[in-house]
């Protein structure tokens, strides 16, 4: 399978492809098992931090060997985060219409002025 650009429902569909591949080995499709795939995503961004600080940023830009691996491991977070949308199934439509607001949001967000008065706040 050769795409350029996946859709999320496209990447929905190849996860539960591999699901039904492996279900009598992997965590029911239940909702429930979305907060152990959360975990393991942020595993994986650990993976994925760790070749940062391990090789550095121009080697994942000018190595393609390390290139390929950090694609490898970011890959796998994407993984997890497409099995959290189908276990609450969190259908394509409704994750980019929110998406699309969140985005419209941050559009008009200040983040200068929201970071200095979020970090620069006296809590205790």
């Amino acid at each position: 399978m050769s795409k350029k650009d996946l859709s999320i429902s496209e990447m929905q569909k190849m996860q539960l492809d591999l699901y039904e591949q492996n279900k009598d080995k992997w965590n029911d499709m239940e909702p429930k098992a979305a907060k152990s795939h959360m975990l393991y995503m942020i595993e994986e961004i650990g993976e994925c931090i760790s070749i940062i600080k391990k090789k550095g940023i121009n080697a994942i830009m000018q190595d393609s060997d390390v290139r390929s691996r950090f694609l490898e491991e970011i890959t796998d977070v994407q993984n997890y985060y497409i099995e959290i949308l189908n276990r609450l199934k969190i259908t394509p439509e409704e994750y980019s219409n929110a998406y699309i607001e969140k985005h419209n949001i941050n559009m008009k967000r200040n983040y200068e002025k929201d970071n200095k008065e979020k970090y620069n706040k006296k809590t205790f």
